[in-house]
């Protein structure tokens, strides 16, 4: 086994840049095998008078190099394979480099790379120096003025960050394009796109009165597809300024598609550049599903502009600081445009799915991490999905005025530089007069707080005694926790369900909801003037990440199902009441009169004519298979968690069966597709229902599978139906795969669907299948879309499949892992962590999956990320 681990990184080793970038001119000339770059950096000294000039170069041809425009000699500087350092440079002069490069062999997709004959970047976090010599941090921040050259008739567009300055033609057959960004910015932030595209053009008027130029680029003859990705864009474009008063700064904003990227998307100040999945759609090929993450990723990508672009990270450890506020962002425009409470419960479920397990495990970092060998490894659910809840939290403590008063100072005081959490969090100290410093540890500590809340109700004195304990466990170098300051929303309401009016501590006068603050180990709180005994809910809104347990009677939930005004809780209720059942079921004890109870309360939720149609969806679904792997660590039977749910499952189809017939028939509609939040929850819950109805697999319930598929006149629903059909499994799901790729095989977004729909089936045969999947023809392992929705669907949402005992789905994936290594080590990295679960399975599980890390240390030619990962896995 290896035993030597990647350097670590670490935050407290902290130092400013002795030199600053004041100016960057870029010139590409691009060949697909041999693209020249030549670089002139206006260079300032700023720290120590003897330190050496270090820039980061890798896999780069020098060709030439010079200093105030004399070239310098092999003695003045020294070349290694990551860096290129001048000893005694000046303390104020001009670099200039010419660099060669060979985009069509970067298959990790990192710095200038070529995606379907095009010329691409992705240079967040460290992929600038990759395209040439430059201090690659993002503490540097520089004006950039770039002038592109290329073949006109291969390479019509040149695209790159800021407004268009020039362009030309220029002999045998080449032209040129030159871009100027007057704002100072990082160097993860250059973007330079290349190639035939397709051009979306709109506009948009500012709130100042300023008309901006919009345009988004597409594969050819696809920009009707990316009229929704306008559409998203100006609607984020007004929310900004509406929400958060932020206006955009440039002349003209750009996004581009590309159908080969690691990522989601890149907010590259003005160009930013997306995979083609969250940007393209259409009724016939896209989902409602795609329909909201391109909302969602277009106006994150957009935010960015204020968070991000204008205001970046000191250093790569700050990068909550951008991603989380981003996301809170993002969120709050989803819950504008798509219903606040269905948002929240769908970003808790993410949570849940992605960061809850991340805590719980080897790989388990704070949201600030201290030390890192390989940034790119810590683009993470932690650092992103929790760094929003904890600007969320932050926002209820200090209230709606301050925080917007925060917001506003933190824009003012740090617009055009690179900054740190703590600036960002002084900023709401000072607006809100509050001490925040415990509110830090948020950032600093890893792990998921668990709370439990115990309520004794004194009828005598009509106050309800409430107990609050917090406590969070060990974590990888965090074994002592200190307690967290977390907002409480909570409520009370009386047995029938009516809304409980109570006094909490210090206020005044009484109300039906209060957010109280828990910032100690134990806290004891006295609720007065409750008339009743009260049905306590709490944690409304999912007011803080944590795990929280009640001593509230098995009764009170069903009440909570029924009433509760914060819809949250309501959904929270059902999956609470749920997650039980199954977890009797996979314990051999089954609770029959108790799942009879909760299939009569789904089927009264079912009928609540206030109820949306999205939020039914909702409630139909029960906990994952993963979510409850959670709750039965540290010995959880993925077999027995994926028995007893559908065990559920198929109590809810037979108990129901005639209201969700009835249902289904209803949901149906003959309107033109339309993405609207309203006809994607009447067909979210159309789909939902027909998932459970094939629980009970009778003739009635196949054939209405079928005839749902047939029928469908929109990707939502074919998908839906196709899912239906994956769960039955046998000739009709292999009949309608064939139809379905027949139809479909030239739509690679399409084709992305049919592989992840197999990789998902629960049928016995299916990792045989998946192996056999990598040798299609339209199977391309180095596309990352594909690679994605064949691999890691299997790997990350197929438990029962995964964790067959024999093991054979821990090796097929490091078989995975070590092949893509070779060539793209973020993606591989990226497939670690359902291996370094293995604390949370049964032991003959876990020793399997240990073995396969340990397979995986073992290779001779590992990278830096994946053996980071690995080794942390490990480390007991």
């Amino acid at each position: 086994m290896r035993t030597d681990q990647p350097v670590q990184i670490r935050l407290e080793d902290y130092r400013p840049p002795a030199f600053q970038v004041e100016t960057v001119d870029l010139k590409f000339r691009l060949e697909p095998s041999a693209t020249r770059v030549t670089a002139r950096l206006a260079i300032r000294r700023q720290g120590d008078a003897d330190a050496p000039l270090v820039l980061d170069g890798v896999r780069l041809k020098l060709r030439s190099i010079a200093v105030d425009g004399a070239p310098l000699g092999p003695h003045a500087y020294v070349l290694t394979d990551e860096t290129l350092t001048i000893p005694n440079a000046p303390d104020a002069f001009t670099l200039e480099t010419e660099v060669e490069i060979d985009p069509q062999a970067n298959t990790a997709l990192e710095g200038l790379y070529m995606s379907g004959g095009r010329f691409c970047t992705q240079c967040e976090a460290e992929g600038f120096r990759k395209i040439t010599y430059f201090p690659d941090r993002p503490d540097v921040l520089a004006r950039y003025s770039v002038r592109i050259e290329a073949d006109k008739a291969a390479y019509p567009r040149l695209l790159s960050n800021g407004n268009l300055t020039d362009q030309g033609e220029l002999p045998d057959g080449r032209h040129f394009a030159a871009w100027t960004d007057p704002f100072p910015k990082p160097c993860y932030l250059f973007a330079l796109v290349a190639g035939e595209l397709d051009e979306l053009a709109d506009s948009f008027v500012v709130m100042t009165g300023r008309e901006v130029q919009l345009r988004i680029y597409v594969d050819p003859g696809q920009s009707a597809r990316a009229a929704y990705a306008m559409d998203a864009l100006k609607r984020s474009m007004r929310f900004d300024e509406t929400a958060f008063g932020r206006e955009y700064d440039l002349d003209l904003f750009m996004i581009v598609a590309v159908r080969d990227f690691n990522f989601g998307a890149m907010e590259n100040k003005g160009l930013n550049i997306f995979n083609s999945s969250l940007l393209l759609a259409d009724a016939d090929t896209a989902t409602d599903e795609d329909y909201e993450r391109i909302e969602s990723v277009v106006a994150h990508e957009y935010f960015h502009n204020w968070t991000g672009d204008r205001i970046t990270c000191r250093d790569w450890f700050q990068l909550c600081l951008k991603e989380g506020l981003t996301v809170f962002r993002d969120q709050s425009f989803s819950a504008q445009e798509r219903g606040a409470a269905v948002q929240r419960i769908k970003d808790v479920r993410l949570l849940r799915a992605r960061q809850f397990p991340e805590d719980a495990g080897p790989l388990a970092h704070p949201v600030r991490p201290s030390s890192y060998a390989k940034i790119d490894n810590f683009y993470t659910a932690t650092i992103y999905e929790k760094g929003a809840e904890i600007i969320r939290m932050l926002a209820t403590l200090v209230g709606d005025q301050a925080f917007g008063a925060g917001m506003d100072l933190y824009f003012e005081r740090w617009d055009g530089t690179a900054t740190t959490v703590e600036a960002f969090v002084a900023c709401f100290a000072e607006t809100s007069g509050r001490d925040l410093a415990p509110f830090m540890r948020w950032y600093e500590q890893a792990g998921t707080p668990e709370v439990r809340i115990e309520a004794v109700y004194d009828a005598a004195a009509q106050a309800l005694d409430l107990t609050l304990r917090q406590a969070t466990a060990p974590t990888p170098g965090q074994p002592d926790k200190l307690p967290l300051p977390m907002p409480v929303a909570l409520g009370l309401l009386d047995l029938d369900g009516r809304p409980l009016s109570f006094v909490a501590p210090g206020a005044d006068t009484a109300s039906d909801r209060a957010v109280l603050t828990l910032d100690k180990a134990e806290t004891r709180v006295r609720l007065e003037q409750v008339a009743s005994l009260p049905v306590l809910s709490a944690f409304r809104g999912f007011s803080a990440p944590v795990k929280l347990s009640t001593d509230a009677p098995a009764p009170d939930a069903y009440v909570l199902l029924a009433a509760d005004p914060d819809l949250f809780n309501r959904w929270e209720a059902g999956q609470s009441l749920a997650r039980a059942l199954i977890l009797a079921r996979a314990s051999g004890a089954p609770d029959e009169v108790s799942e009879v109870r909760f299939a009569d309360a789904l089927g009264r939720a079912m009928q609540d004519q206030s109820a949306d149609d999205a939020f039914k969806a909702l409630l139909l679904q029960l906990p994952s298979e993963a979510d409850l792997a959670l709750e039965m660590a540290p010995n959880a039977d993925p077999t027995l968690i994926h028995e007893a749910r559908d065990g559920l499952r198929t109590r809810i189809a037979v108990h129901l069966s005639e209201l969700l017939t009835r249902l289904h028939g209803e949901m149906q509609s003959d309107e033109t597709f339309t993405p609207d939040a309203r006809s994607a929850g009447r067909r979210a819950l159309r789909n939902a229902v027909l998932a459970m109805l094939v629980a009970d697999p009778h003739a009635a319930n196949v054939e209405r599978a079928h005839g749902h598929f047939a029928a469908a006149a929109n990707m939502t629903d074919a998908m839906g139906g196709l899912n239906a059909l994956s769960q039955l499994g046998g000739a009709g799901f292999e009949a309608a795969l064939a139809r379905f790729y027949d139809r479909w095989q030239a739509e690679p977004l399409v084709v992305d669907k049919w592989f992840a729909v197999q990789a998902r089936a629960a049928a016995e045969d299916t990792l045989a299948r998946v192996a056999e999947l990598t040798a299609h023809p339209a199977f391309d392992p180095r596309t990352p879309n594909r690679f994605r929705a064949l691999v890691s669907n299997f790997a990350l949402n197929n438990p029962v499949r995964f964790h067959a005992g024999d093991g054979a789905g821990y090796r097929f994936l490091a078989d995975q892992i070590l092949a893509v290594d070779a060539y793209n080590p973020g993606m591989a990295a990226r497939l670690v962590s359902p291996l370094g679960e293995f604390r949370l399975y049964r032991p003959d599980l876990a020793r399997e999956m240990r073995r396969e890390l340990g397979r995986i240390a073992a290779h001779p030619r590992l990278s830096k990320n994946v053996a980071e990962l690995v080794g942390k896995a490990l480390d007991d």
